[in-house]
């Protein structure tokens, strides 16, 4: 199936007036003759999920904001484009193409739970896309349809959970990307207290209650990019494209062991088997593909369900996941083995350490499957990682753990001969397999982070690893300061 353009430019959108000449501001225009209440209505209907990973109902998300708004402090909107999820490109991509159409999205979002302020949150690497976003956002301003709502694009680290939503707003309000327990509604409380507290420490506004906290709405980038075109065009329009339980289109990345890499939008509903046809060219020559991971959010998806649609109960039902729709792509020249521990290294080293199972037992079984890889390990060691997969989720406090879980125990389960080959001595040390995010594209293939190889589990990139989780270290350095 050819791949379609809704949100995903086909050519970059030089400026403001060309985005209007293209229908900039329909969208707005809709939405300000709707007002709030209609905003909502209208999300709501189309069905619209969070394109971030979760798929969480983007209408319900934005009432639950409206219906928490605390009476004192106005709520802001956060726009998600801390992208760093192995195997996805998506965001970058929409952004480089065509930043208007997020932040109409965001202003739409933003009249309809009441905020004044937006905040475009990137990775300080995103070089490209900050001074994209930075010189729409003076257009945009220079047009006179903010109405007060103010812009910020805000520069944060190259760790993995600073796209998580609590991660997220703990590091705009100047502390460090450890997720919070509580929920995510809230733009933070250096305004409330004493400017150094975690937002988990602080009651979220409920209604009727006098919590001054005020909530905060972080959609993620493809998200809002897809608001726009539901109120200028109607829920029903949107419908009309995709699945009846994930309408609309998706943007996928395709990368891995495939002829070429790429970025494309599809209609949800199109078998996964197309898309990577369509942007990877299908394997290498010689070669049969075998698996595919949605990033390291979601286990392995063999081969004999790549006719799976793009849905997100779907792919769920399939014993994989949508997610991000990043999907790196193996092949049966691939070390399942290596994979594993290349996600297990990954997950370990991103942990924050908050939840000590998730670092420690996310460490071990890295070292583990490091040895399988290797050809080291023993029947104890099998064993041993067996142990470590069940108890590295006990009370994590965000879904990395589960992550960790959920990939490694997929690979175990429909892989074993591939552990079994290394633990038996059939096989020799296989190469280690780079997990790692995706730096920009290089022509037709992606280019991952090198530098990752070299990151410690203390989030140094020093010889030697300090021994001391990052949620350990940057206490102390807090206490030393």
């Amino acid at each position: 199936m050819p791949t379609v353009t809704r949100v995903l430019a086909p050519e970059p959108v030089p400026d403001l007036d060309t985005a209007i000449d293209a229908g900039w501001g329909e969208g707005l225009d809709a939405a300000l003759m709707l007002g709030p209440a209609g905003m909502l209505d209208e999300v709501e209907a189309s069905g619209l999920r969070g394109r971030g990973g979760a798929g969480f109902p983007t209408g319900r998300k934005w009432r639950t904001v409206t219906t928490n708004a605390a009476p004192e402090l106005p709520t802001a909107v956060v726009v998600n484009g801390a992208e760093g999820e192995p195997g996805s490109f998506k965001d970058r991509a929409i952004l480089r193409r065509d930043p208007y159409r997020v932040l109409e999205g965001a202003l739409i979002a933003a009249y309809a739970v009441g905020a004044d302020a937006i905040v475009i949150a990137l990775k300080a690497s995103f070089r490209q896309e900050a001074d994209r976003v930075r010189a729409a956002v003076e257009q945009v301003r220079a047009a006179g349809v903010t109405n007060g709502i103010g812009f910020s694009v805000f520069e944060g680290p190259s760790e993995y959970l600073y796209g998580e939503e609590t991660a997220l707003l703990e590091v705009i309000d100047g502390r460090e990307p450890f997720p919070r327990v509580s929920p995510p509604f809230r733009h933070g409380v250096d305004e409330i207290g004493d400017g150094g507290e975690s937002a988990a420490d602080v009651v979220m506004a409920v209604p009727g209650d006098a919590t001054p906290a005020p909530p905060s709405l972080v959609n993620n980038v493809e998200t809002l990019a897809n608001v726009p075109g539901i109120l200028a065009q109607g829920a029903s329009a949107f419908r009309g494209v995709g699945t009846d339980t994930t309408p609309g289109t998706v943007v996928c990345t395709v990368t891995g062991r495939t002829r070429r890499h790429g970025v494309g939008e599809f209609p949800t509903g199109t078998p996964l088997r197309e898309v990577i046809d369509e942007l990877g060219g299908g394997p290498e020559p010689g070669r049969k593909l075998v698996a595919a991971l949605s990033g390291v959010a979601h286990p392995l998806l063999p081969a004999d369900q790549f006719d799976t649609p793009l849905d997100f109960d779907a792919m769920d039902a399939a014993g994989g996941g949508l997610g991000a729709a990043g999907f790196i792509v193996f092949d049966d020249a691939t070390d399942l083995a290596a994979v594993a521990q290349g996600v297990s290294r990954f997950l370990a080293v991103e942990s924050c350490g908050q939840c000590t199972p998730c670092k420690q037992d996310g460490q071990a079984l890295a070292d583990l499957l490091d040895r399988v890889r290797r050809s080291d390990a023993t029947d104890l060691d099998r064993v041993a990682i067996g142990d470590h997969v069940r108890t590295v989720a006990d009370g994590a406090r965000c879904f990395l753990a589960h992550q960790h879980q959920r990939v490694v125990d997929s690979v175990l389960e429909l892989f074993p001969e591939s552990l079994r080959a290394h633990v038996d001595g059939h096989a020799g040390a296989a190469e280690p397999e780079l997990v790692a995010p995706i730096v920009d594209f290089e022509g037709e293939r992606a280019v991952l982070d090198e530098r990752h190889r070299d990151k410690q589990p203390d989030w140094t990139y020093d010889g030697v690893d300090s021994g001391k989780s990052p949620a350990d270290r940057f206490d102390q350095a807090a206490e030393a300061g």
